[in-house]
């Protein structure tokens, strides 16, 4: 029998190599993952649990996404903050939102902004009715405050595109921080909802305790000891793409989201649900 020769043995190894890592990176673009996080808060706060899903775009995980709705039960949240792109504007199927978002209340009361996605989206009236008849909670810059929790002030803003489509002239920064003036309770602990993690010096600049964000997509190609690759209004190498960043008092948590819409794979990057737990 003759021998392979040394490149032939490269050769297939390369493609060993390449085919490895293709099935790792289309496992790893529907294998969902919990990532949790503690933030220090008032003692009244101990212990509370929030579910942070950000960015589905029309994902499902499982028929009807029931993968996805087990293990947001599984967590077992007392509150779940959705902060945009339930849809992409690019392939709308509200009837995925919807269904999802009609498990999710049934495990927790939910809370959702929307995203850039919705704000580009026609029918986002329809979805904003849809979401309301199954209990969503849907905060367009405006403030609650959840039951049981009354020094809790949830906020929810807007996505800016619904305003400054593309915003050219930079004006999303002052515009968010004209709205969180009137909706920030100094008197309260201050959850801020929110699609967009590139304005977090001006929800820090507004006294916001923490701000959850999506947006980012993690980066989309996440690479070693460099961390995200790209992200729309942030560019290459984004400041933040994924977990907790900490302004003074504010911190912030970026959700790396569950869906993907223009680069239709993400490359270590798997779809998250995130968990906020609050400790002394």
């Amino acid at each position: 029998m003759r021998k392979l020769s040394f490149r032939k043995k490269l050769l297939i190894c390369a493609a060993l190599v390449l085919l490895v890592l293709i099935l790792w990176t289309l496992w790893g673009n529907t294998a969902l993952t919990v990532g949790r996080i503690s933030i220090r808060g008032p003692s009244e706060l101990e212990g509370l649990c929030i579910a942070h899903i950000s960015d589905l775009h029309n994902a499902e995980f499982g028929e009807g996404n029931v993968e996805l709705l087990k293990l947001l039960a599984e967590t077992e949240p007392d509150l779940i903050a959705v902060t945009g792109d339930l849809v992409d504007s690019r392939h709308t199927d509200m009837d995925i939102a919807l269904e999802f978002m009609r498990g999710a209340v049934k495990t927790a009361p939910a809370y959702y902004v929307p995203g850039n996605h919705e704000a580009r989206l026609s029918e986002y009236g329809e979805l904003r009715d849809g979401l309301e008849a199954a209990g969503v909670t849907v905060l367009e810059d405006r403030a609650v405050s959840p039951k049981g929790y009354a020094r809790v002030n949830i906020i929810g803003l807007a996505d800016p595109d619904f305003a400054i489509s593309g915003d050219i002239f930079g004006e999303a920064p002052a515009m968010a921080g004209t709205k969180l003036s009137g909706l920030v309770d100094s008197h309260c602990y201050n959850i801020l909802l929110s699609h967009r993690p590139e304005l977090f010096d001006t929800y820090a600049a507004c006294s916001v305790d923490l701000a959850l964000t999506g947006h980012a997509h993690g980066g989309q190609f996440r690479l070693p000891f460099l961390g995200g690759l790209i992200a729309p209004n942030q560019g290459l190498f984004p400041k933040y793409d994924s977990g907790l960043y900490t302004e003074g008092g504010s911190n912030m948590v970026v959700s790396r989201g569950l869906g993907n819409s223009i680069i239709p794979l993400r490359f270590n990057n798997r779809p998250e649900i995130v968990v906020i737990e609050f400790i002394k």
